[in-house]
């Protein structure tokens, strides 16, 4: 008996040993704070974060291509292929039973037969029918199959934090679409308002030039400021349209379908973001989640790897009735006990390799685990200093175009009293037309870095 219960202890010992149920140990130790100051006085809720940007129309968006988008449609389709794997895989935790029914005939064509064929001349043709029910087990001595269940269930669990994290990608890519599609009409408005100025300013010159108090140097620039201005205005409208496709894609739907409405871009606001600290990081970005959970699978899969260069027991049952007659089929009863111990002796050293493969399989998704990680701490950094840099340049940005503006008007008012020369007009004009352009850049750049940090903090998603 002591050899037996050696062996029994050794299997518990293996079994447990491949137990994948703990979390995975990266290795990281996450600092206490993010390096980059940010609000401490916000909300800590980011759920359906798109509804704090002031504008329905980007939650109608948002809608539509929660329906609409092929990738999270496929991403769902993956899911419920694993949901199917996980069944699959569980199958072996319980004996499987078959059922047979049969009915055979053996009929002799010509001559007497011979001994293996019941049939011969006087008695042509044999009829033999029978029914049997079978139970077959496979002895899960070291945790092989129960860890196969496991690496399934894993790889279920990354599906689904693969679907939260392609539809986090698309939220985020609508969002930020949809403001720059937004942003591109708003720099066309002012490429608009820009290029009538200019041709006022040129109605001026050529005033000016036909009284002779203007030269023809001065017409010649001011005419190639208001060509510059024209070339521009078809530049912005073919951006903003090629936007407004982009837009539309991501909504799974042609550009004609896409209905925008009249919101205008300086309507959008943006809110402030509470980071939290970084270790609450690893519970709420389902791609680490997903990489955990890819980690803990491959873990299993060295279980697996191992079991299978073990040996096997498996125990089957069968219990069945044959008759001559289809009528007698149960009354001849019979059952049949079968234990089975089937080990490997020589594969050539496959099953060592397939073992091998597991193992390094999980060194490369643990440093993918890893990188995961550092990876998500450095998008919340990026995003964290994005904000506080264009929140910085927007302060003085802002005085920056009142000050061009001011100038210009003051260019303008001169130059038509007399008083200046049409080069200061020229330059104030150009100054302005760039402050302009770049207030409209710097606040898409904001309102982007405001949803990269939603993004980067997981959208309001929590591992359940």
């Amino acid at each position: 008996m002591k050899p037996s219960l050696s062996l029994l202890t050794l299997c518990l010992l293996l079994a447990g040993c491949g137990s994948p149920n703990q979390r995975p140990d990266s290795g990281i130790i996450p600092p206490s704070s993010w390096q980059s100051p940010h609000s401490r006085e916000a909300a800590h809720s980011n759920a359906q974060w798109w509804n704090r940007y002031g504008s329905p129309q980007l939650g109608h968006l948002i809608e539509q291509a929660r329906v609409g988008s092929y990738d999270l449609a496929a991403a769902i389709a993956r899911v419920r292929q694993a949901q199917a794997e996980t069944v699959v895989a569980g199958g072996s935790q319980l004996p499987e039973i078959k059922a047979g029914l049969n009915a055979n005939r053996q009929k002799l064509l010509r001559g007497n037969g011979y001994s293996q064929l019941d049939a011969d001349s006087d008695n042509d043709s044999v009829d033999y029918f029978s029914a049997n029910l079978t139970a077959t087990y496979e002895i899960d001595f070291w945790g092989g199959q129960r860890a196969t269940r496991d690496s399934a269930q894993f790889a279920l669990q990354a599906s689904e934090f693969d679907q939260a994290t392609v539809e986090l990608t698309l939220l985020s890519g609508v969002a930020n679409g949809y403001a720059q599609t937004l942003s591109l009409q708003e720099q066309s408005r002012i490429a608009e308002l820009n290029l009538a100025n200019a041709q006022s300013v040129l109605r001026l010159v050529q005033t000016r030039f036909d009284s002779g108090s203007a030269t023809a140097l001065e017409l010649a620039q001011q005419k190639s400021l208001v060509a510059a201005q024209q070339r521009q205005l078809p530049l912005v409208q073919q951006q903003a349209q090629d936007a407004r496709i982009s837009l539309a894609a991501l909504l799974g739907r042609p550009v004609q379908e896409l209905q925008l409405g009249q919101e205008g871009f300086d309507q959008l606001t943006w809110p402030e973001i509470d980071a939290g600290v970084p270790s609450q990081l690893l519970s709420r970005r389902p791609d680490i989640a997903r990489a955990e959970a890819q980690l803990a699978a491959a873990q299993a899969d060295v279980t697996v790897a191992r079991a299978a260069m073990l040996p096997t027991v498996t125990l089957s049952a069968e219990i069945g009735s044959g008759a001559d007659r289809a009528n007698d089929i149960l009354r001849s009863p019979f059952y049949n006990l079968t234990a089975g111990l089937l080990a490997p002796v020589f594969n050539n050293g496959r099953l060592g390799a397939e073992r091998d493969k597991a193992t390094a399989r999980q060194e490369e998704l643990l440093q993918d685990y890893r990188g995961a990680i550092i990876n998500g701490f450095a998008d919340v950094e990026k995003a964290l200093n994005s904000i506080r840099g264009l929140d910085e340049q927007r302060q003085w940005q802002g005085e920056e175009l009142s000050q061009a503006q001011t100038a210009f008007n003051i260019a303008q008012n001169r130059y038509e009293a007399g008083a200046e020369d049409l080069l200061t007009v020229l330059e104030t004009q150009r100054t302005l037309y760039a402050a302009q352009d770049l207030n409209v850049q710097l606040r898409l750049a904001r309102m982007q870095a405001s949803i990269a940090l939603y993004k980067a903090l997981g959208g309001g998603w929590q591992v359940l």
